[in-house]
């Protein structure tokens, strides 16, 4: 006998919710409920139909009958199961640290961004970032990086703001305003070609799997959040959902540096025009 008739009607809501693809925001609002409350009668309904998939949940829910496990498929998702807490709980602190060094900062992007990108790299498990800031001009430049070899800093220093080629990864932000992510750089027809960023960071860098994130303030690029794998590891979904997250915080510190400093460049201002003799 399936265990679905042991859930109250609120779990029920919720499990068909879920179950058919709605996220935990969009049932917490639906319900007007927190997204936290979702999540706890779904490890409740979890333990109850002994489900530990949504595709689990929803065969129950569809009265089907699933497939005995043994012992070793057990082990395995219970592993799976706590990698997975971990992770999430390792992102919730992170996250967490992330807000309060902005908080803390007054403003100090210096202070704050290399926090966000050391963030960044342990939790998606890469070995260098760069945060380019997007001019006016229609060109990128180098602002905060981290863990990045010697010889691709020099570059980035020495070409300071530069216009992309449309093909390459900074091309594509820029033109898509869209993430992109590269299973290899090496791989793709512009490395190939005479096209200097993608040398350098293929080369100098040696950056073989890449992911870039665009940075908006509203509807304008302000910059891109780039993380690099040394080794071809692709950045799954997980990792590049975690980045777009540290994108986002960047994007707040770094417009929180900009107002607190227009603020502080206006009260100068104004103080100049009262010591004004008149």
């Amino acid at each position: 006998m399936s265990n679905v008739s042991g859930l109250s009607p609120r779990e029920r809501q919720i499990a068909e919710q879920y179950a058919s693809g709605s996220t935990y925001h969009a049932i917490a609002n639906q319900l007007c409920i927190a997204p936290s409350t979702v999540r706890t009668h779904l490890a409740a309904i979890y333990r109850k139909l002994e489900v530990s998939s949504k595709l689990e949940l929803a065969a129950q829910l569809d009265g089907s009958e699933l497939k005995s496990r043994n012992s070793t498929d057990m082990g395995a998702i219970i592993s799976e199961l706590a990698l997975s807490l971990e992770e999430a709980i390792s992102r919730e602190k992170a996250l967490s640290e992330v807000l309060q060094i902005i908080s803390r900062s007054h403003g100090d992007a210096d202070t704050v961004m290399p926090s966000i990108l050391g963030y960044a790299l342990e939790l998606c498990d890469a070995e260098f970032g760069i945060l380019f800031e997007y001019h006016d001009s229609g060109k990128f430049g180098a602002r905060f990086s981290l863990g990045i070899p010697e010889a691709f800093q020099t570059w980035l220093d020495t070409n300071g703001a530069f216009a992309v080629d449309p093909n390459t990864g900074l091309g594509r932000v820029e033109s898509t305003r869209e993430v992109v992510n590269i299973l290899d750089v090496r791989a793709e027809t512009i490395f190939k070609t005479d096209k200097s960023l993608r040398y350098a960071t293929a080369i100098l860098g040696g950056a073989r799997s890449f992911v870039a994130i665009p940075m908006m303030a509203a509807d304008t690029l302000v910059g891109a959040f780039t993380i690099y794998r040394q080794q071809v590891r692709p950045f799954n979904e997980s990792s590049t959902l975690l980045a777009q997250m540290f994108a986002d915080q960047s994007v707040i510190a770094l417009e929180t540096a900009r107002l607190l400093s227009a603020e502080r460049s206006a009260d100068i201002e104004t103080m100049g025009v009262s010591r004004s003799p008149g």
